[in-house]
């Protein structure tokens, strides 16, 4: 009757502000307040951090696709596309707002 959390997912050192959940892959990503973003299993195993530019450090908004490519956007317009093996694809900044 209680739900009960399945895993906790541990590693930030700041509050977590974004997650991600890809059900299909079988993992998480999150972001905290400052920091890299990290990829847990949904069972809670810590498998990689996502480390961007020295310009990306404060994650908004995250989203993983089933093909495996996380987007993260962060503060001041930067974005970075992830392979989900944690390898930066591609990055860049729009100066435009994004909701």
């Amino acid at each position: 009757d209680y739900p009960a959390p399945r895993a906790v997912l541990t590693g930030h050192d700041y509050e977590v502000v974004c997650v991600s959940v890809c059900a299909e892959l079988g993992i998480v990503i999150s972001g905290a307040k400052e920091g890299p973003c990290l990829v847990h299993t949904i069972t809670g195993d810590l498998l990689r951090a996502l480390e961007g530019p020295d310009s990306c450090v404060l994650p908004r908004l995250i989203s993983v696709s089933s093909e495996g490519h996380c987007i993260i956007y962060y503060d001041r317009g930067q974005f970075c596309n992830f392979s989900i093996n944690g390898k930066l694809l591609a990055q860049m900044e729009i100066n435009d707002s994004t909701r």
